[in-house]
């Protein structure tokens, strides 16, 4: 993994802000774990609410880590050239100027990058895909995100987009996604749409994602058949990136990472899916759990490239 030399010695401070919660992390010099701490997002305050609640957990944690640091934060979406934040599923903060305004608020420079890419960076540099040249890391979760990680190393691409698989469309006629576009793996492959499927089925349910999946491994018909066509969409996606980028290893995460069917029918389904007449690539699921996306968000600043 790039290392920075101004970072040598420097205590990081990584800050992963989900829908719902804000996590916060200091690794020491050695790169390890001094203190977490996790509060929630409360997003029906709004932009400048979330902002505040963000400085005010990096104030925290910087009791923790002493003068010298560099703070990193995943985030949903990613930094437009303006320095405007713009796909991101926690809509207020799109349009939004946010590295200036959260480096105004804590008084520190900040390392701003997609949540999806901080949990591929971890865990290709401290979880299950290690020793891979190319990890493709996925997310599966309230949204579908993912990141791609080669020789330690994020790739980004010029619009910021690699790994950005929820949203290459698995159906032009499919339900409408926010992002403007319609049946994107998101809409097909995100928590919520698990859940809704099986409402749909039903006329009515307020089920999550986890107890559709439950009741279909209890025998339920028709959660069995939302779960096998999930599985099915599943493979579809998948192996479109395996037929474009062929990566070493793809790990797992988010909340339905652990669906055990996605590591057997899931995979069976790739295998039947992708431009080859067998399925060699690992798909596993994460190692760190989901301390994955705050422990990336501090080896982005590890990686932060200073004039």
């Amino acid at each position: 993994m790039y290392l920075s030399a101004s970072m040598e010695g420097k205590h990081l401070i990584g800050i992963d802000l989900g829908g719902t919660k804000i996590e916060g992390v200091v690794l020491d010099a050695a790169r390890q774990v001094v203190v977490r701490r996790r509060i929630a997002t409360e997003q029906a305050g709004g932009y400048e609410h979330i902002v505040a609640r963000i400085a005010a957990l990096v104030a925290e944690l910087r009791r923790s880590a002493g003068d010298r640091v560099a703070i990193g934060i995943g985030t949903p979406g990613s930094v437009t050239r303006a320095g405007t934040m713009k796909n991101c599923n926690t809509t207020c903060l799109n349009g939004r100027a946010l590295p200036e305004d959260l480096a105004a608020a804590i008084g520190l420079p900040v390392t701003i990058e997609n949540d999806a890419n901080c949990f591929a960076l971890a865990e290709a540099v401290a979880g299950t895909g290690q020793g891979a040249a190319m990890v493709f890391g996925v997310i599966l979760g309230t949204g579908v995100g993912g990141g791609i990680v080669f020789r330690g190393e994020l790739l980004r691409g010029p619009q910021s987009l690699a790994g950005e698989w929820g949203h290459h469309c698995l159906d032009p006629a499919g339900p409408p996604c926010y992002c403007g576009q319609r049946g994107c793996a998101e809409v097909f492959l995100s928590g919520p749409a698990l859940a809704e499927a099986y409402g749909e089925r039903l006329g009515s349910s307020s089920a999550r994602a986890e107890e559709v999946i439950a009741l279909a491994r209890a025998g339920d018909p028709i959660a069995a058949g939302v779960v096998g066509g999930y599985l099915q969409r599943f493979g579809r996606a998948l192996a479109n990136v395996i037929d474009i980028l062929d990566p070493d290893t793809i790990v797992i995460g988010g909340g339905l990472s652990n669906l055990d069917e996605l590591y057997q029918e899931g995979r069976a389904q790739v295998a039947r899916c992708i431009f080859n007449d067998e399925l060699r690539t690992p798909i596993v699921r994460h190692q760190l759990g989901d301390s994955a996306g705050v422990i990336g968000a501090a080896m982005v600043a590890a990686q932060r490239r200073e004039p």
